[in-house]
């Protein structure tokens, strides 16, 4: 997901995005603890988007 796509969703999208995104961060840990994950890229990738994500709202409140 680029900044494109995050600029474009509203704020209640983007806190719903977030939620799943730090779901998804979460279990993406537990599997590669119990070596399920077969991309170790994936996680940081998750990381990341969260990161954009924070990003774009935190922008949009100092506006």
């Amino acid at each position: 997901m680029n900044m494109n796509e995050i600029n474009k969703l509203s704020d209640r999208e983007l806190e719903k995005l977030l939620l799943e995104k730090r779901a998804a961060v979460r279990q993406f840990r537990f599997d590669i603890t119990g070596s399920k994950a077969k991309n170790v890229n994936d996680g940081s990738n998750m990381r990341k988007d969260v990161a954009r994500i924070l990003t774009a709202l935190s922008l949009r409140d100092n506006k």
